[in-house]
């Protein structure tokens, strides 16, 4: 009786048609699976800055006495947060200034000058950033506020010794700001799942062999 060449273990020529097919789904199938993952990783890049309302629900006013000294000390900035000043326009602005100024009240020349009642800036450098309102003795009443965002691998610079770090402002509408504790929450959440997008790109490559 004779014996089939697929008997004898011999690959016919279709059977590797086949085998070839199947390589190429499964090759297909995890380059896939890797760009989805990296497309995932760009998405909590992005998803990781938080937003920031000074003054939170006060805002950025003289009214009611707001400490705002004591309401950064409780935020955790960062690289890629934005900051919004939400005020009155017809009594109120917001000037960037160095350090000098900001602890003199000092409005001549500042950096930079906001108007807009509802301005947005992107915090784009580690370091303090320091901002007033120019309205005359609005500044001395307590309307300033030092954004200081730490480096997480050394310790914060002292003001003595800071340059006049760099940021972003947007003329467009601020985003909404939400309330900075879900925020934070949130900014750790993401660092975790980004922390563990290596491992599952890792543990891909490893079932594909």
């Amino acid at each position: 009786m004779a014996v089939s060449s697929s008997q004898k273990g011999i690959k016919t020529p279709t059977s590797t048609i086949t085998d070839t097919k199947n390589k190429g789904f499964k090759t297909m199938g995890l380059v896939e699976r890797v760009v989805a993952l990296f497309i995932v990783m760009a998405i909590l890049q992005v998803s990781d800055a938080a937003v920031y309302k000074v003054g939170d629900s006060a805002g950025w006013t003289t009214l009611g006495k707001i400490d705002y000294k004591k309401w950064a000390a409780t935020k955790n900035f960062q690289i890629g947060d934005t900051i919004i000043f939400e005020y009155n326009d017809k009594f109120h602005n917001v000037m960037r200034v160095t350090h000098a100024m900001y602890k003199s009240c000092n409005a001549s020349s500042p950096i930079a000058t906001f108007t807009t009642g509802n301005d947005s800036i992107d915090i784009s450098t580690h370091g303090h950033h320091f901002f007033f309102c120019g309205v005359p003795g609005h500044c001395e009443a307590g309307q300033k506020v030092d954004i200081n965002v730490l480096k997480v691998s050394a310790d914060a610079p002292t003001p003595s010794a800071l340059a006049s770090p760099t940021f972003q402002a947007s003329n467009g509408p601020a985003p909404s700001p939400s309330n900075a504790n879900p925020l934070i929450a949130l900014k750790g959440a993401f660092s975790m799942m980004s922390l563990a997008m290596p491992i599952v790109l890792l543990l891909a490559f490893s079932s594909y062999v």
